[in-house]
């Protein structure tokens, strides 16, 4: 049997050739499995092992007429340029590796689509201006597959906690995949007026204190947080959270964001993603102490699974990746 082998530029190459909608149709199809129960799809929990160095997770999944797949990050323990991460894809009939692949893009390609799938499900129609908070690979994910999804996204504004050089290298990519848009980067102390004007707000940092108060944010707003997977971290405050359940609260996993998002608490009225199929949009005045719309997603490893086989999948048919042969 082959194992294929893609690098991270090789699986670059593979996601530049999906479009928005097959992310986002990819996603509507697990948050789907992840809502019903009918379905077979596994996810254990997570194992955790840790070195002097790092903590190594390994993540299994499995989603029946999909395939199964591990996926392993390396969590540094004194930062670190991203997270190191693969997954291997087993074959579905005899349960060999057939593909181990750089996984660093997607996770946060993934974590994108299901964004996205919320905005275009409960956020506003035309939105013209998205705030981001974050510098990392998250972040401009989100933002290439809002603008390359939604063309009236004509303003995108980046906070970051220092000016440093990975904002300034995430600025000047965005410049070349996001031509037509405005981009900004601004300090965090200097965030109020741009909050006071975003259609859509994305969060990606691991903050253990809100980023902002309630009352920056506008209703109608959609508000998109990534960042926090601890019940210690917040990167909104409670009353932003209450805002939300007046509007409409989505998650990827009830069970697991009562479990990991510091946000929440168990019992808030949430809806999972997976069961909303079209939803009636409000009429906003506005203020800034109104309904917004709130996607809090925490991953789910069904994503990874989905995913990671599209990539397979789709390399194979461009002949993408090392190849080899007669490896078991």
């Amino acid at each position: 049997m082959s194992l294929l082998i893609l690098s991270a530029s090789e699986v670059s190459q593979v996601t530049a050739t999906f479009s928005a909608d097959d992310l986002r149709s990819l996603m509507t199809d697990v948050f789907a499995i992840v809502s019903s129960s009918s379905d077979p799809a596994y996810t254990p929990p997570r194992i955790g092992i840790p070195t002097e160095r790092h903590q190594a997770l390994f993540m299994p999944a499995r989603l029946s007429d999909i395939g199964t797949a591990i996926k392993i990050v390396s969590v540094p323990r004194e930062g670190g340029g991203g997270l190191p991460a693969s997954t291997l894809v087993l074959d579905k009939e005899s349960g060999a590796v057939k593909a181990v692949i750089n996984a660093r893009e997607l996770t946060a390609l993934r974590n994108a689509a299901g964004s996205l799938l919320s905005t275009t499900l409960v956020g506003k129609t035309e939105p013209r201006v998205l705030v981001a908070f974050g510098a990392g690979t998250q972040i401009e994910k989100h933002i290439e597959l809002h603008v390359k999804a939604l063309p009236t996204i004509k303003r995108c504004v980046i906070v970051n906690r220092a000016m440093n050089s990975r904002l300034h290298g995430l600025m000047a990519r965005l410049a070349t995949t996001c031509p037509g848009v405005e981009l900004e980067a601004a300090p965090r102390d200097c965030v109020k007026d741009h909050l006071a004007s975003a259609d859509i707000i994305v969060t990606a940092t691991p903050a253990l204190e809100p980023l902002f108060p309630s009352n920056w944010v506008r209703s109608g707003t959609h508000v998109v947080l990534i960042g926090s997977y601890k019940k210690e971290m917040h990167e909104v405050d409670r009353t932003l959270i209450e805002r939300a359940f007046k509007g409409i609260l989505l998650v990827d996993s009830r069970e697991a964001c009562y479990a990991e998002a510091g946000e929440l608490e168990e019992g808030d009225p949430v809806v999972e993603i997976g069961q909303v199929k079209q939803w009636r949009r409000g009429d906003y005045v506005n203020d800034f102490d109104g309904p917004v719309t709130m996607f809090k997603s925490v991953g789910v490893g069904l994503q990874d699974v989905a995913i990671a086989c599209a990539v397979v999948e789709r390399a194979r048919g461009l002949g993408v990746g090392l190849v080899v042969e007669g490896y078991d």
